[in-house]
This record gives C-alpha cells, sequence and structure tokens, in this order.
C-alpha cells in the first residue's frame, strides 16, 4: 500500500472516479478488452481491426524499447488490470505493478494467479510520486504506458523512477504530447482547445496539460537522465484514432446536444482527439532514458530530499 507517512500526491478520488464511470469501464472492456493503451499500426493504415494483435505489437514495441535481458526486475508504473504486465512477463521480464485503483489491483492479482504468473508479477496498490517500498537502485527499468500523464508533479515521479533503478537502468514513457498555445494556428476551431481541456481535466491528467511538444524530453534531462530517445508514434495509431472518431462521433452530437461532455470525457476524447491528430495539434510518442551509470549530484540531491 501506499505509505502512511505521506499523502499520495494525486488525487485518488479524481483518478478513481475517471475509471469507475460506466463509460469508463464498458470502453476498456468491450473495446479495448480491458487493455489501457493504444495499438501499433503500420503509418498510414486505415483498419483498426483486429485489435488484439494492434496492442500486442505497441507491447513489442515497450519490450524491444526497454531492451533487457530475461529476469530483469522491472517496474510498471500504472498496471492497471495487469495486461501489459503479463505479457512482458511471458516475454522473460520480471514484473512489479502499482496501480492507484484498487480494483485494478484486485482484477490484476486474480488474472496473474489464474494464469500461473505468480512468480513472475505482482501487483500491489501504489503511488508512484512516493516508491517507499522500493529500495534505491533496484530495479533495471521503469515504464509508463499512458499513465504518466495522471500524474500531479511529473518531474517528482521522474525523480522517484530515477532513484529505484540501478545505474544504467532503463526507463520507458509511452505518453500523449500536445502543441503549445503560443504555437496554436490561428485557424483551429475553438471547441477542439477547449475539448482538450476538459479531457485533461475530467480524465484527471494534470501533467497531460503541460506535456507540450519537446517538454518530456526536456524534463528527463533536467532530471539527470541520459541517453534521452523520443521516437513520434503518431502515425501509427491513427488507425486506432480513427476508429474511436467512428464509434464515438453521433453519441458526441447527442451528448453534445444536451452539454454532458464533461460526463463523456472518453468519447469526446475520441472524437475530438482524431479531429487535432489529423492537424498535428496533439501526438503520441515512446521515451527512453538511462540512469547514469555513476550516481550524479541530482540524484544525490534527490535522495536527501527524501531522507531529510
Amino acid at each position: 500500500m501506499v505509505s502512511q507517512e505521506e499523502e499520495p500526491l494525486i488525487p485518488y478520488r479524481s483518478v478513481q472516479n475517471y475509471f469507475a464511470t460506466w463509460e469508463s469501464r464498458a470502453g476498456y472492456k468491450l473495446v479495448l478488452g480491458g487493455t489501457r493503451h493504444h495499438g501499433y499500426y503500420q503509418a498510414g493504415s486505415k483498419m483498426a481491426f483486429p485489435i488484439n494483435p494492434a496492442l500486442r505489437r505497441m507491447e513489442d514495441h515497450l519490450y524491444n524499447t526497454l531492451d533487457l535481458p530475461a529476469g530483469s526486475e522491472v517496474l510498471d508504473a500504472g498496471c492497471g488490470v495487469g495486461h501489459v504486465a503479463m505479457y512482458l512477463a511471458r516475454r522473460g521480464l520480471r514484473i512489479k505493478g502499482i496501480d492507484l485503483v484498487e480494483n485494478h489491483v484486485l482484477w490484476a492479482q486474480q488474472d496473474i494467479k489464474a494464469r500461473g504468473l505468480e512468480d513472475k508479477v505482482s501487483v500491489r496498490v501504489g503511488d508512484y510520486h512516493h516508491l517507499d517500498h522500493l529500495s534505491d537502485n533496484s530495479l533495471d527499468g521503469v515504464f509508463t504506458m499512458e499513465t504518466f500523464v495522471h500524474a500531479n508533479d511529473g518531474k517528482q515521479v521522474l525523480n522517484e523512477f530515477l532513484r529505484v533503478l540501478k545505474p544504467g537502468g532503463t526507463l520507458a514513457l509511452y505518453e500523449y504530447w500536445h502543441i503549445g498555445d503560443d504555437k496554436m494556428p490561428s485557424d483551429i476551431p475553438k471547441d477542439l482547445i477547449q475539448s482538450a481541456k476538459r479531457v485533461n481535466k475530467y480524465g484527471a491528467m494534470p501533467t497531460g496539460e503541460l506535456l507540450t511538444k519537446g517538454v518530456l524530453k526536456q524534463w528527463l534531462k533536467e532530471e539527470g537522465y541520459t541517453d534521452v530517445e523520443e521516437v513520434d508514434l503518431s502515425a501509427n495509431i491513427a488507425a486506432m484514432s480513427f476508429f474511436f472518431y467512428l464509434l464515438g462521433y453521433i453519441p458526441y452530437l447527442i451528448i453534445c446536444f444536451f452539454g454532458l461532455q464533461e460526463w463523456f470525457v472518453n468519447t469526446e476524447a475520441g472524437v475530438q482527439g482524431y479531429r487535432g491528430l489529423k492537424r498535428g495539434l496533439w501526438g503520441y510518442a515512446s521515451y527512453k532514458a538511462k540512469k547514469p551509470l555513476q550516481n550524479s549530484q541530482k540524484d544525490n540531491s534527490a535522495r536527501l530530499r527524501r531522507t531529510g
């Protein structure tokens, strides 16, 4: 469980409320089989089906980004119901998962047991701002799959990841970016801008609101990571984004007519997200970074702040 000595920086209720809505529960279950990330498609592809192989391809992309040998200890920071953790475990990694939502953890534990993966995957309730249950320099890898956006203090999270990684360990983040207000074209419809703000607010994504293009890469360097790489995958998720647009278009017209957008944030994200993606207003990228082989002054100061 989350340490009782420090209050979690993520407001539990806002994240839990988002995932507890019937729209989130039904949407993730019926559309993505419970998985909570985009699929990977060949650039230019228009057909999202079949969906499951596309989801596994994105998880393969993550596995290749981590580039760790079998038996490596890896943190899944925001594991949801454990689909990604179990897939990576079957590929030879040893996964420790944390998630804020207790039901997610319970379902993941049940599925892990049913699949006989208890010796390779463990999950628990936890807040990635405070990884008090993990020792310094204890993990070979850490990753997020569209969960870093929920952080209240993204830099503190990156600092915690750096602390628990072994020297030379790998961090992989799969997250969204968007263009800043100062670079917003003047002809962009106001409803797109308003939609983005609502999605960040009611989807409980305060860090997502801050991640303008290039910011996450800059943060990684500022927090002391080395060998920082960014790979834009926007074209590789476009087919799924288009599918979400088609699926949500008619319901979204009804939602807008009654002014219910804040209650159907995923539908709004699906429809308006595709419109924004086409115009280059937002995108999706993978980020890879390394903990230096020798602890930097930044790393040492972070440890002092934790113990001081």
